[in-house]
This record gives C-alpha cells, structure tokens and sequence, in this order.
C-alpha cells in the first residue's frame, strides 16, 4: 500500500511541476535569455531553493525531488494565499517580477535539472 502511496504523491507532484513549468519556468527561461538579470536572479532562487531542501528538510534524500519541490511551491503559494497568480507576461515584467513569481520559476528551474 505505501507503494502505491508513493507513486500517488509523485504523480500530484508531476502534475503540480508541469503546470508551474508552464505558467512560471517557460516564461522565465525565455526573458532569462534575453535579459542577464532575470538570469542571474532565476539561478539565485534555484540555489536557495536546492539549499533549503538539501540541508533544512530532515531525510530529504530518502524522498523522490518532484515530490519536495512540488511541496514547497504548494507550501509558498499556501503562505502567501495565492491560488492564482498574475503571472508577468514578457521579458520586461520578469525583470521585475516579485520574489514569489522568481523562487516559483527558480523551483521549476531545479525541477529540469533533476529530470
């Protein structure tokens, strides 16, 4: 039964990590590419995230990364009452995007490199 368990956790976790990819990771990797500090910005949120994770959740070894990084994403937008965000829409507006909107694209970040 816990397998199973398991397998449903990473099937939530998946299905939570695409639609963030499609609503936070494509958009900030397209304006990362044409502006350097969203760039920069993008891989200092997904350090800070791998940290948190790596060094701040006990056991996090023994548990599979889309499952983690789903989680805490679910856990930001629960801090910060956010079920829907307004997500920026061009190159510009991630240059000026908020915390919340660049550690969200920062987890997606991490979540491709550990695909």
């Amino acid at each position: 039964m816990f397998l199973l368990g398991s397998a449903l956790l990473e099937v939530s976790a998946r299905k939570t990590l695409n639609r963030l990819h499609r609503t936070h990771g494509v958009p900030a990797q397209e304006a990362a590419r044409q502006v350097p500090a969203v760039s920069a910005a993008l891989d200092q949120h997904a350090a800070a995230v791998r940290d948190i994770l790596e060094l701040g959740v006990e056991n996090s070894a023994a548990v599979p990364g889309s499952v983690l990084l789903a989680g805490y994403a679910r856990g930001l937008l629960e801090h910060c009452g956010r079920e829907s965000l307004c997500v920026p829409h061009d190159h510009d507006s991630w240059a000026d995007a908020d915390w919340l909107h660049l550690r969200l694209a920062g987890v997606c970040l991490l979540a491709t490199e550990k695909a």
